[in-house]
């Protein structure tokens, strides 16, 4: 079963395919993805990628983990799951537009 990982401190620079690249060398990556700021389309530093087994994803973390990519050093754990949250709405002064 495949294993999504968090990996944070991600170089503005790099690109997906350079992260997919990178940990392949721990095993067979699924997919990779930076993401990105809506307003800049500027990379937020974090990102995920998934690994094809739970094996393979801790070899990621053990390789990973503070090593460094492009001169940032990176944070690799399992990824938790997506929390909810509250919405952000506009209504701050009790004003209806």
């Amino acid at each position: 079963m495949a294993k999504k990982l968090y990996v944070g401190g991600i170089a503005y620079s790099t690109s997906e395919d350079a992260l997919k690249t990178y940990f392949a060398q721990a095993g067979t990556v699924t997919s990779a993805s930076i993401i990105m700021d809506k307003m800049t389309n500027r990379s937020k530093g974090f990102g995920f990628v998934e690994m094809s087994s739970d094996e393979e994803a801790q070899n990621a973390i053990n390789m990973f983990n503070g090593k460094e990519l492009e001169g940032r050093r990176l944070t690799v754990n399992e990824a938790r799951p997506m929390q909810p949250r509250a919405p952000r709405g506009g209504d701050r002064g009790g004003n209806s537009w």
